[in-house]
């Protein structure tokens, strides 16, 4: 008995003097471009989208192989290896830069939205799950809420490389056209985005009474103006066409609603909506220090 608490208590001494890992790094460092074009099917990213960043990419310094994704929800993901020992840091960089000469070559939505560069590692090494034991909140929520306020902090975590949530559905304002009415007033979608993107704009008013004046004034004013829409009923009386005093809204020719940008994927925990959050480790960081 006594024998087996002093190997007890000298295995939770020595459990502190363990070296981290006895043997090299033998995964190789890798570093993840990923991008979306909403609504697009897997062959129009492919070709649109992954092939000229793929071009691009492709010889960038100590690259061994790379590999791509594109899905039918519009995701595009392309993954490089390098060899063993390359700094990632450096990797990354150079990925970057890659990826800013593809940039004029891509969609202008993509453009807008951007492509992300992140240090990327085979091993995940968590993953925290976010539910609602009343259902209280729905997987929309949760997802908007773990991205806005757990997103950034798990990010900060010393030895964490990349965070995937999920599941995400990011809130967004989804308008549904009626094409019936819309070809009898003659609008073409076209038309409706048009004028979505014109309205739905943040504008800069300028200043009164600031140089260069004829007549200077002692007091200069700085002028505010509203700026981008917040909530379904100014969407919806967003104006589509106006011709001889008839004014055509959106909420004349379909609805709006607050709801996920998209709904390809789902996440579930026991049959009940959640939200899971995947945490990977950078290569070379201890994993019990990450995780504590």
């Amino acid at each position: 008995m006594s024998i087996a608490i002093l190997m007890l208590l000298v295995g939770g001494i020595c459990i502190f003097l363990l070296p981290v890992a006895q043997f090299p790094e033998i995964t190789p460092p890798q570093v993840q471009v990923t991008t979306g074009y909403p609504g697009a099917s897997s062959d129009v990213v492919a070709d649109i989208i992954t092939t000229p960043i793929e071009e691009q990419v492709n010889g960038v310094e100590n690259m061994m192989y790379m590999s791509s994704n594109s899905t039918n929800n519009g995701a595009s993901s392309l993954t490089i290896s390098f060899e063993i020992g390359t700094n990632l840091d450096i990797a990354a960089v150079d990925v970057q830069n890659r990826v800013d000469r593809a940039m004029p070559n891509l969609p202008s939505i993509v453009q807008k939205s951007g492509v992300s560069v992140t240090k990327q590692s085979t091993t995940m090494l968590a993953v925290i799950s976010l539910f609602s034991e009343d259902n209280t909140y729905d997987s929309v929520f949760m997802g908007n809420y773990a991205d806005i306020h757990l997103y950034d902090e798990l990010k900060r975590v010393p030895g964490v490389g990349s965070i995937t949530i999920f599941g995400l559905k990011e809130y967004a304002m989804r308008i549904w056209l009626d094409p019936q009415k819309m070809t009898t007033m003659g609008i073409s979608p076209e038309s409706v985005a048009s004028a979505i993107s014109e309205q739905n704009t943040q504008i800069v008013a300028g200043q009164i009474g600031a140089l260069p004046l004829i007549n200077p004034t002692s007091l200069t004013y700085q002028l505010s103006a509203k700026g981008r829409l917040e909530d379904v009923e100014e969407f919806a009386d967003i104006i589509v066409r106006s011709d001889g005093g008839a004014i055509v809204r959106i909420r004349d020719i379909g609805s709006v609603e607050l709801g996920a940008q998209t709904y390809a994927s789902n996440s579930t925990l026991n049959g009940k909506p959640a939200t899971c959050i995947g945490i990977y480790q950078l290569p070379g960081a201890n994993a019990l220090d990450v995780t504590a």
